[in-house]
């Protein structure tokens, strides 16, 4: 494994870190994790390097963290760090602060926290927990050793970001970053803002939710086939980021052992295998032809389900962007006909609570008019 200096910290990270929020399921739901395979997988990514393990209070429905609790037991929890976050949305007094505090450190079975962030950070959120001097209680729990990393996930737009990074030293910062969101959210200019400043960067999504470790469709294959170097999809992504200098960590949340295997695989052989010239400008002209054809830019989160109405809104998204950017109307709308009415995107009341709750701030509601009106 190759490790890096975490900011100006005194320890290196794994430049490959495990997202614990799409471990592997049964019966496809999201709430029931297949605890076996997952701990075997966190085992095996500690057994072979990876020192950077991220959940947090919601994920796999607020059993992701406990899960790593029992996975690093046995001896593991000492050589790895452990990175959770405040959950900013429930936070309506002080008091919540060690309330959850609390609860994530007996559900992780440790006594401290190596990483804590301010989770999913806007504007709303960062206000609110701004006048509830959030900053002061972190320090305290920072001196006494509780938390021994500060840091905050974000999902806004970047001048919310530099008002956010300019308002404490922070530790590290976590950020949506791949080759199609260079613009997106903080994006590469956030991305270098934070890094001049000396905070570690963390990036999540760097497969944008696996649309990115998939076959390219047909326009963007042909560009990055023009490579002299044979690479798949998701070495194209893993790679774009790791030869930037101010990436500190790639989290990537992976559900299977082949997938865990083979990001270590390519973890290992970073240095030896960086992007050409060539390849470099290839990635640029792949990332405007996927652009071009991207209808949707949802990463399957999670976050805006349970719908009040039952509407499967990732699960919608998810069929309509193959069906568009793969040229598979048929097969996808045959998927699409066998959802419950419930589920389906006419059963939208138009309350607002998914667009609401969605980190990536899409006009939900519209979207699924959209995809009514495409597959309706």
């Amino acid at each position: 494994m190759i490790y890096k200096k975490f900011g100006e910290k005194d320890w290196n990270s794994s430049i490959l870190g495990m997202g614990c929020m799409r471990l592997p399921v049964v019966d496809d739901d999201n709430e029931k994790i297949d605890e076996a395979k997952a701990i075997e997988m966190i085992r095996y990514a500690a057994d072979h390097g990876i020192n950077y393990f991220d959940t947090a209070w919601p994920y796999h429905g607020g059993n992701s963290e406990a899960l790593l609790g029992r996975a690093l037991q046995d001896g593991y929890r000492k050589n790895v760090k452990i990175a959770t976050k405040l959950p900013s949305w429930k936070i309506e007094k002080e008091e919540d602060f060690n309330y959850y505090l609390k609860e994530q450190l007996n559900n992780l079975q440790t006594d401290y926290i190596d990483l804590y962030l301010l989770h999913t950070l806007n504007k709303k959120f960062w206000e609110n927990l701004k006048s509830l001097n959030v900053i002061d209680w972190l320090k305290e729990k920072k001196k006494n050793g509780v938390i021994k990393n500060i840091g905050f996930s974000f999902h806004a737009s970047y001048d919310v970001f530099e008002e956010i990074v300019d308002y404490y030293d922070w530790d590290f910062c976590q950020i949506q970053y791949n080759y199609l969101d260079t613009e997106f959210q903080a994006g590469k200019k956030g991305l270098k803002y934070a890094s001049n400043k000396g905070i570690a960067v963390v990036v999540m999504e760097p497969l944008r939710g696996g649309t990115l470790a998939k076959t390219p469709p047909p326009k963007v294959k042909d560009v990055l086939k023009q490579s002299s170097n044979q690479r798949n999809a998701v070495e194209w992504s893993l790679q774009w980021l790791w030869d930037q200098e101010e990436v500190n960590v790639v989290l990537s949340g992976m559900s299977t052992m082949g997938q865990l295997k083979e990001n270590i695989k390519l973890a290992k052989q970073a240095k030896e295998y960086k992007l050409n010239e060539n390849e470099n400008e290839l990635i640029q002209k792949a990332r405007k032809k996927f652009l071009d054809i991207f209808p949707v830019a949802c990463t399957g989160c999670n976050y805006c389900v349970p719908c009040p109405q039952g509407v499967a809104i990732p699960n919608i998204f998810a069929l309509y962007n193959k069906a568009i950017i793969y040229d598979e109307y048929e097969k996808n709308n045959n998927s699409y006909s066998n959802f419950s009415d419930k589920a389906k995107a006419d059963n939208c009341i138009e309350c607002g609570e998914c667009e609401a709750a969605c980190p990536q701030n899409l006009p939900i509601i519209d979207y699924l008019q959209d995809v009514d009106n495409y597959f309706g």
